[in-house]
């Protein structure tokens, strides 16, 4: 199993429909937000300097699935509860548990892949192995 790294969200306003609750489409923000904070806190670089020193662009999403649970408005205070599921050779799961104190609002899966730039055409984006000192700074 991986580090669990808890990414702390306040809801606002703007985050939520006339009803006062939190638009679905919020919680993959923020799922996608508590994806980059795993790996910094894990010891990794911001994607810009990823690239520039090791030609790793960044991970984008391939797959995702979330189940809502129970609503959340705004002046909640939130946590994504962020770990890495699985690891396969060129792709990993990130699994995001949003919890508000202790109750589970809404839990999440993400299939990712660490890419690098085509080097046969550069508006494309290819998948690579996983590098395995990333995957020890994350384990």
């Amino acid at each position: 199993m991986s580090k669990t790294h808890v990414h702390r969200v306040t809801v606002h306003w703007g985050d939520c429909d006339p009803a006062g609750i939190v638009f679905f489409p919020n919680f993959s923000r923020w799922m996608d937000q508590a994806s980059m904070a795993f790996f910094v806190a894990c010891g990794l670089p911001p994607w810009r300097e990823l690239e520039r020193t090791r030609g790793i662009v960044g991970t984008p999403l391939l797959e995702i699935h979330t189940k809502f649970l129970r609503p959340a408005s705004y002046g909640d205070a939130l946590e994504v509860h962020t770990s890495i599921e699985e690891w396969a050779a060129k792709t990993f799961r990130h699994r995001h548990v949003v919890r508000r104190g202790d109750t589970v609002l809404c839990e999440g899966t993400e299939v990712r892949a660490f890419v690098v730039r085509d080097p046969a055409d550069a508006t494309r984006i290819k998948a690579i192995p996983v590098p395995e000192d990333i995957r020890a700074l994350c384990g």
